[in-house]
């Protein structure tokens, strides 16, 4: 019941469904058996709600997903962290599917073979026919090719799991049916949602933000709230897993310059090779660390700033020429050049990033302070460089003084991209605000020149020396820290102690990534344990395990105590204000004008033609919430406090009006179709969102090492 009560707390968006492509594609495509249960403990992937989800099952999804993925993206090497996300796409698709077959069950749900030949006979059959059996001129359905595929004893294989589908989207419909029957709008509903739409308000009001009630510090918040929030909110910081978290000491593996000399050489003795070449396709193919690297059409948006500027130097840059070798991020790339054109322009810039949280005026106030008084540093004459360095939030781009390289409008949020592509090379913007925060904007330069060409590209990889070298470096330490401790041997030897955070089993770790040796260490030590080397792509890594907490909830460490904080004086702040609104309503003869006057900084807004279907206010913007309200009250009287965006407002709804002419029972008959239609568009939407439900409640063990 609480998930069907939780889904009709949302109508708007409980229509009808068909199961995540995904998982059709795997049963369409690759042909698996989700649907056979094991009662055996022992070679377990896991169990949903106490069914087995087999190690062969897992291993055959894990097979199919990886191949799909080499067969989609042919010149990607699958990193182990790759390897880590097909195998959490493949034990999800098992789970939604043993959570899909329990739902089956539950309902009763099955399916007769003369549904499934009828439904293949339909004029409007399912979608797997529809997808793949359209003819795309006619729009039709090709029959002939179907019934070939029926008979012929070769395709037997593709008809056996094409009928699979086929029972399955019909299985999926019947569930729908019975879910529907459980949630539906009534006539009366549909009444009252056209009336809403059609009507348009005339009202006043008085917007009161959140900043009325006064400074964050007004409202403070002792340790004891926070543990009673964290105690009574626990559920919703459930993290299902034991988590650890660990010291670490990384040996990177970065090559030596006689790596990258090594690189370099070997593209040199390619040149004259590749120049004379007439089938740069499948030379690329063969030479190139991206085998895809041919045709193709760059920018200056493509290079880093370095080697963007040695390749548009370069004298060669003409029809027939090589370019190159020439440095860019860790690479050695080899151009040749096909054509000289034009493109979109691309930009360069520089930028101080201020971050901030939206919804704390006094941190609002800090950062508007902050920026006006970094503009008066640069009037001043202090370098753009030395003030990013100190201010930016960035802090990759803030080493190189703020510099944020080429790009293009689509690589950067539209604020930024309308802020930097209006300005002129020289000029500073801003500050222009994003998610990400408030952007003082040095542009350095424009272009808008494009080449087309083919390049072999050298990855500059750490030789067996340069490995071995770093292997006894930390080895060394690795001891060293055995006998004097981990914090000293670090601080005696210079280096640098990063920490993990907190991580759970089957995660990336921030900074690391996927690892199943750093996992295993993890999952495996004591508290204050330090482990063996352990070896990755990037490098050594050395850790010391500084925390366990098997609990299944995430700690009230220090970064969720300023997030509950937040919240906390969030909480009060509103209680107050709503309290001082309130008293501001009682008594004789009130009036919003009245209370404008009697409160400097309120002001009465009016308007006309306010409409409910989404939230405009004309001349105000647009508020849901408080267009949401007006609906619900009486007109010519003064509300009590309503809620809206960003805070509260007392309210006054002069008219109601309907069109002239307005029939409900017409209006109501145009509207269902077009419900309908939606709903049908909010087919996937649901299904997830059911699943997700269930998912919720279920009992999920995962038992995969």
């Amino acid at each position: 019941m609480a998930v069907m009560s939780s889904l009709r707390d949302k109508t708007h968006i409980i229509l009808y469904t068909l199961l995540a492509a995904f998982l059709a594609l795997i049963v369409f495509e690759w042909g698996m058996n989700f649907s056979g249960y094991s009662g055996k403990k022992a070679n377990q992937a896991g169990t949903v709600n106490g069914r087995v989800i087999s190690s062969s099952q897992y291993d055959e999804a894990c097979k199919a997903i990886t191949e799909n993925f080499r067969r989609s993206k042919p010149g990607v090497e699958v990193t182990p962290e790759i390897e880590f996300k097909l195998q959490e796409q493949a034990w999800d698709t098992l789970v939604k599917q043993a959570l899909l077959d329990q739902q089956f069950e539950k309902f009763g749900i099955t399916l007769q073979d003369q549904e499934v030949i009828e439904a293949l006979k339909s004029p409007t059959p399912p979608m797997v026919i529809r997808q793949y059996f359209t003819n795309p001129t006619t729009g039709v359905i090709d029959r002939t090719k179907l019934e070939s595929i029926r008979i012929d004893p070769r395709q037997k294989e593709v008809w056996v799991q094409l009928q699979k589908y086929v029972s399955l989207e019909l299985k999926e419909n019947k569930l729908l049916r019975a879910l529907l029957t459980l949630n539906h709008v009534t006539d009366r509903e549909l009444g009252d949602l056209v009336s809403r739409v059609f009507t348009r308000f005339s009202a006043s009001f008085i917007p009161v933000p959140v900043s009325f009630a006064g400074a964050d510090s007004s409202f403070p918040v002792k340790d004891d709230e926070v543990k009673k929030y964290y105690d009574e909110h626990k559920e919703l910081l459930k993290q299902g897993d034991n988590s650890r978290k660990a010291d670490y000491v990384l040996f990177p593996l970065i090559p030596s310059s006689k790596d990258s000399l090594a690189a370099r050489t070997e593209l040199e003795t390619l040149r004259a090779e590749f120049s004379g070449t007439v089938n740069d396709s499948d030379y690329v193919k063969v030479q190139s660390d991206i085998p895809t690297g041919f045709n193709k059409a760059y920018t200056r948006a493509d290079f880093s700033p370095a080697a963007g500027e040695a390749f548009f130097a370069s004298s060669n840059l003409t029809p027939g020429k090589i370019v190159g070798p020439i440095a860019d991020q860790g690479a050695y790339r080899l151009i040749k050049i096909k054509q000289v054109t034009s493109s979109q322009p691309v930009a360069r810039a520089s930028h101080i990033l201020l971050s901030f949280n939206p919804a704390s005026a006094d941190d609002v106030k800090r950062v508007r302070e902050l920026s006006m008084f970094i503009f008066k540093q640069l009037q001043a004459g202090i370098s753009f460089d030395a003030l990013a360095k100190k201010y930016s939030a960035d802090t990759v781009s803030a080493d190189n003084g703020g510099d944020i390289g080429w790009f293009s409008k689509e690589r950067v949020v539209p604020q930024f991209a309308a802020a930097v592509f209006n300005a002129r090379p020289g000029s500073l913007v801003g500050p222009v605000q994003t998610q990400f925060g408030l952007h003082i904007i040095k542009v350095t330069g424009f272009d808008s020149r494009a080449v087309v060409c083919s390049e072999i590209v050298r990855n500059i990889r750490p030789s067996t020396e340069t490995i071995d070298s770093q292997r006894r470096l930390a080895t060394a330490f690795q001891i060293k820290a055995k006998e004097n401790g981990f914090d000293k041997s670090a601080a005696a030897s210079k280096l640098q102690i990063d920490k993990t955070g907190e991580f759970i089993k089957r995660m990336p770790i921030p900074l690391i990534g996927y690892n199943d040796k750093v996992t295993a260490f993890a999952f495996k030590a004591g508290e204050g344990d330090l482990s063996d080397v352990i070896e990755t792509e990037k490098g050594f890594y050395v850790m010391r395990l500084t925390g366990k907490n098997d609990t299944g909830y995430r700690p009230l460490d220090q970064s969720l105590k300023a997030r509950i904080t937040a919240e906390l004086v969030r909480e009060k702040k509103n209680t107050f204000l709503e309290k001082k609104l309130a008293g501001m309503v009682k008594g004789p003869g009130v009036t919003l004008e009245k209370i404008a006057v009697s409160n400097p900084g309120l002001k009465v807004v009016t308007a006309d033609s306010i409409r409910w279907v989404d939230g405009f206010i004309p001349g105000y913007g647009v508020d849901q919430p408080l267009v949401e309200a007006m609906s619900g009250l009486a007109p010519a009287k003064l509300s009590s406090p309503v809620k809206t965006n960003n805070g509260y407002a007392l309210v006054r709804v002069d008219k109601k009006l309907l069109p002239a002419g307005f029939d409900l029972q017409a209006e109501k008959a145009k509207a269902a179709p077009q419900l309908f239609q939606a709903a049908q568009q909010q087919q996937q939407r649901f299904i997830d969102e059911y699943l997700e439900a269930v998912r919720k409640s279920a009992i999920i063990k995962d038992d995969r090492p």
